[in-house]
């Protein structure tokens, strides 16, 4: 009887160790009951009481900001996420299958959480799937995933380019309830920036500034979802637009602050003024492309070109009214000049030709010839030196009554306008300039210390 006992024992001994030391990843899926056929693992949400909320872990890193549309208010960014979840079906001890701590298996073999991003736009090519998912003893399940994400951002673009964007990135679940399925992160805002910032390969004209993160539940409808918010703020490189944008409108307002020392008589300063109108005009066009017609606020920039392009439009036309007035000026001169002369001539010439009256019209004798000398002039010549003698006297009586006084008016009050309009002009521009320096500094630096 105790030899049959013996045998029975030592056969139980052999089977079980034989099963404890079977150190291959089947082994351990046949004890989880992970078959191909189990479809249950995939549909189902793993919890042994449906009442108990699954909660999901997701962490987001940022890779780069690929692009930012002004116009369209996208963001194109490179992002990367992974979520944990427990799985309380699947769970072991590692002693058991020789210190298995993690298994790597399909994700189609498992529940996965349908998180989906609200801002998302791009579409479903730029999505990369991890097609694996890890396994760990206490039934932690670990997922990643890297996508090219163009997300809607409300942008504003009021202190452009000295702005400051702060973007959601909003994950939600499709179907699940807060109640069943809730969203949380693994890690801190802090940690999160910080390896962003590390591993982040590309900004272009954007850097990072932090990225916070929210975690609410949002009820519509008496619907109840559970959403984690990450809220990324992002500040622009503003040295480019200063160099394209600032600084040349600064030079040119300059430049026609300048024009004023042009003399009015060359002509050139009305078509210098109109050629740095037309200067203006083409950064504006420039500017339109660049920022939307959607704004509820204009720019400061826009406001800024628009006002330096209405000040300069203003400085054309006083320059246009100066060169009037300068103009008229000189034709009253040489209408005065030529009315008095054209008078003269027309006496002149009428005195000239004609005859003079005989003896027996005048009805007195006719003299007696004299022989006078030969160089004493005749009557018609005498006249005629009488009669010039009378003209040149009218001419200079004229050039000081009206040369003087008539036609200089116009070229004083010209002066005068001019005088004024500059210093009005200088005055305006100059406190404008300042202001809207200021506010751009301080936004620079407001962002800087950010």
């Amino acid at each position: 009887m105790s030899a049959p006992r013996t045998l029975a024992f030592l056969a139980l001994i052999g089977i079980s160790s034989s099963q404890t030391s079977d150190c291959s990843y089947l082994s351990l899926l046949n004890n989880l009951t992970l078959a191909p056929t189990n479809e249950l693992l995939t549909i189902m949400r793993p919890v042994r009481n449906w009442t108990n909320p699954s909660l999901v872990q997701l962490d987001m890193v940022m890779y780069g900001i690929l692009d930012v549309d002004e116009k369209a208010q996208t963001v194109t960014s490179h992002i990367w996420t992974q979520m944990f979840w427990r799985n309380e079906f699947l769970t072991w001890n590692p002693s058991d299958f020789c210190g298995i701590n993690v298994l790597v298996i399909p994700r189609s073999m498992l529940w996965i959480p349908d998180i989906t991003i609200l801002e998302d736009t791009s579409d479903t090519g730029s999505v990369q799937d991890s097609p694996l998912v890890s396994l760990y003893p206490n039934g932690l399940v670990s997922t990643s995933k890297h996508q090219v994400l163009t997300s809607t951002c409300h942008l504003n673009l009021f202190q452009f380019p000295f702005d400051t964007q702060q973007c959601n990135i909003t994950f939600v679940s499709f179907n699940y309830e807060a109640d069943t399925v809730k969203l949380g992160t693994g890690s801190t805002s802090t940690n999160l920036t910080s390896l962003s910032e590390q591993l982040m390969v590309t900004q272009g004209e954007w850097q990072l500034k932090n990225i916070e993160i929210f975690n609410y539940t949002f009820i519509k409808d008496n619907i109840s979802r559970s959403k984690l918010a990450y809220m990324v703020s992002i500040k622009r490189k503003p040295m480019l637009y200063v160099a394209i944008f600032i600084v040349p409108l600064f030079y040119l307002l300059v430049l026609d602050l300048a024009s004023f020392c042009i003399n009015e008589s060359s002509g050139e300063k009305l078509s210098f003024k109109v050629t740095i109108l037309l200067s203006i005009s083409v950064l504006l066009l420039i500017l339109k492309d660049m920022l939307p017609s959607t704004e509820e606020k204009l720019p400061l920039i826009a406001t800024y070109c628009t006002v330096i392009f209405a000040l300069v439009g203003v400085s054309v036309l006083e320059a246009m009214v100066v060169s009037f007035l300068i103009g008229l000026d000189g034709y009253s001169g040489k209408e005065a000049q030529s009315s008095g002369n054209t008078h003269m001539d027309i006496q002149l010439e009428a005195t000239y030709h004609k005859e003079p009256a005989t003896y027996e019209e005048q009805g007195i004798a006719k003299p007696e010839k004299r022989h006078l000398a030969m160089d004493w002039p005749s009557g018609l010549n005498l006249l005629r030196q009488i009669l010039e003698e009378v003209k040149a006297a009218r001419q200079e009586a004229g050039r000081q009554g009206k040369g003087e006084l008539k036609p200089g008016r116009y070229k004083r009050l010209a002066q005068i306008i001019d005088y004024v309009f500059f210093a009005l002009y200088f005055l305006t521009v100059a406190s404008f300039s300042v202001c809207m320096y200021i506010v751009w500094i301080q936004g620079y630096f407001r962002n800087s210390g950010n």
